[in-house]
């Protein structure tokens, strides 16, 4: 048995270690086939269910990058055994719904925005206290927007940073009260903490979203044996109804491969000339390929093979080759599908002919940095033509970018990628300030690459 990491991972505030510049540089063809690491929503899902499951857990392919770690220590904490039989093989011996033990320290999640927010909806629904924290990143993100409608269903907010900001202190309800939630906001994160609060719950938990978010949670949790119906709701929602305190019975899951972390690789084969790349595994469920989406309208090449199920998820392979990028107009209503992944399309949009306009950024200035910015700056730096208007950002495209500066990542492992994937088709290198968050997500992303015949040093 190996336990989690204990001590803070690099790039962490409390930590402190000493930043480690990259530098990419441009490549010549990238061919072969890459299984991207396990998809992160799934990961840190899958922990929780089965912390939450009786029996045990079995999972292949979870992500062992930090911030799910992090959240494999937190089911620790309250009262789940939690072994790693191998790469990416986990075995969970749930707790049990309704008998979770009071951690005996604060929980830290690191940069951990996900398992944060989703622990305390689990934490919210039991009658014990707990506190969480993370790193300064974590620190400046904010929670408020959970914290409200659990406080409505009887948990207490007992201590917390100014604006509803870890270090939060929270005490759960014993018997959370039923409600039914309208979300402000598209968040998958907001929209399952309020399920995870409502399992616990002796009755039934309505959430109405006007604009439908990731459903990984709605699914996990009927594959676990949850009743729970999603019903469209105006034009874009969803409906989504819970009933209390099921029983919820060990199952395996397999991880998908991550579409965020697809993404780099997939854009590099369409950017870097003569390339060909095949990616293994990837999830295919319709609310996370708003990147495919974007891409097919801006001319990409990439071929979908041998669709299949994987617990309970949409898998297939596919099959990207280097071809001429076109501008695109970028809906809003796609930005819920492909949140993490406007860095790594900028970088797409400043190799396409033309203008792309990404519209409805908003959810990107509260991400690990204020993403907006960062990407813009990031473009700027490396001499493409951009502007932010209201919460649009608008990239000049060209044949060729000129590199040759060192980006600011802000500790953003994606901001980080993502440049590092410009470098690569760049007339000059570009450099990122700090490779070291990107282990938080895609920890084998620098050798991963490489195979491919990325040049990276």
């Amino acid at each position: 048995m190996s336990a989690a990491p204990t001590h803070p991972a690099p790039g962490h505030s409390h930590g402190h270690a000493p930043a480690s510049p990259l530098t990419a540089r441009k490549s010549a063809a990238l061919s072969g086939s890459l299984r991207p690491p396990g998809d992160k929503s799934i990961s840190h899902r899958a922990l929780i269910m089965g912390l939450l499951a009786v029996g045990e857990t079995m999972i292949e392919g979870l992500l062992e990058g930090d911030d799910v770690l992090r959240t494999a220590q937190a089911c620790r904490d309250l009262g789940a055994r939690v072994e790693r039989l191998g790469p990416g093989r986990w075995r969970v011996d749930g707790a049990g719904l309704g008998t979770l033990a009071t951690p005996t320290r604060t929980m830290d999640f690191g940069n951990a925005g996900t398992g944060t927010r989703l622990m305390m909806g689990v934490v919210g629904g039991h009658g014990i206290t707990a506190s969480f924290d993370g790193d300064a990143s974590l620190r400046k993100r904010p929670m408020r927007r959970i914290l409200d409608p659990l406080t409505l269903m009887g948990a207490e907010v007992v201590s917390e940073a100014e604006g509803g900001r870890v270090p939060v202190t929270l005490k759960g309800a014993s018997d959370p009260t039923p409600i039914e939630y309208r979300t402000p906001v598209p968040s998958a994160q907001l929209k399952s903490a309020v399920l995870l609060a409502g399992l616990n719950s002796p009755g039934r938990t309505t959430v109405i979203e006007t604009e439908a978010s990731r459903d990984h949670t709605e699914k996990m949790l009927a594959y676990f044996g949850a009743q729970i119906t999603s019903e469209p709701h105006g034009e874009h929602g969803r409906r989504i109804v819970l009933e209390g305190r099921p029983t919820l019975r060990a199952r395996p899951v397999i991880v998908p491969a991550d579409p965020s972390s697809a993404a780099f690789a997939l854009v590099a084969a369409l950017i870097v000339p003569g390339s060909e790349v095949t990616i293994e595994g990837l999830m295919m469920n319709p609310l996370r390929v708003g990147l495919l989406d974007s891409l097919m309208e801006m001319g990409a090449d990439i071929e979908v093979l041998d669709r299949r199920i994987e617990g309970g998820e949409d898998v297939a392979d596919l099959r990207v080759r280097h071809r001429a990028l076109k501008g695109a107009d970028i809906p809003a209503a796609r930005a819920p599908a492909m949140i993490d992944e406007y860095p790594i399309l900028a970088v797409a949009a400043a190799f396409a002919s033309g203008e792309t306009r990404m519209r409805g950024l908003n959810e990107l200035r509260v991400k690990e940095s204020d993403r907006l910015a960062a990407v813009a700056d990031g473009l700027t730096a490396c001499g493409v033509k951009n502007r932010i208007e209201g919460d649009d950002l608008i990239v000049q495209g060209a044949k060729s970018v000129p590199g040759g500066s060192t980006v600011a990542t802000h500790l953003d492992h994606r901001i980080a990628m993502s440049f590092l994937v410009m470098g690569l088709a760049s007339e000059q290198p570009v450099t990122i300030d700090d490779a070291n968050m990107i282990a938080t997500s895609f920890p084998t992303f620098r050798p991963a690459m490489e195979r491919l015949g990325a040049v990276f040093g």
